[in-house]
């Protein structure tokens, strides 16, 4: 097996540096730490590695997208509200031969109009939404069967 198909890459998008604070009627008391924590210790039982990067930042954002090429085997990104409009993520994300599955917190098709359309669903692998930090465990699990189907 490479070494590269065992690297996933997490991407955690604007504000959720401020889980457990922001709207935990919404998104709850979990931690972005308790998150990555949660998601290093899945991995590990796997046999992935993880790196994970947040940030309030679209070009950073881009930057890692596309720094991924050749390094990932699959991105999980929570694009967070530039789910909603950032083209430039979209776009990077089509751009690079790597896999990616949308993750979202809350289901945000439950919640108000203009979360409803994501610019990323239409090129991403698959989305996992509305289960709370276990949607970020089950996108894991998502991306450890894509590449035990790569490794068949």
């Amino acid at each position: 097996m490479r070494a590269d198909t065992e690297k996933i890459l997490v991407l955690h998008g604007p504000n959720l540096n401020l889980l457990g604070k922001r709207e935990p009627d919404i998104y709850g008391a979990t931690t972005l730490e308790d998150i990555n924590t949660m998601l290093q210790e899945r991995a590990e039982g796997l046999g992935l590695e993880l790196t994970v990067i947040q940030t309030n930042h679209e070009g950073v954002m881009i930057d890692a997208i596309q720094q991924a090429q050749g390094q990932y085997a699959c991105i999980i990104i929570n694009p967070a509200a530039f789910t909603h409009y950032s083209i430039a993520v979209r776009d990077a994300l089509a751009a690079v031969s790597v896999p990616a599955i949308e993750v979202h917190l809350s289901n945000i098709y439950r919640r108000e109009d203009f979360r409803h359309h994501s610019v990323i669903s239409p090129i991403a692998v698959g989305q996992i939404a509305g289960f709370g930090a276990n949607s970020y465990l089950l996108a894991l699990e998502a991306a450890a069967g894509l590449l035990g189907a790569d490794k068949q």
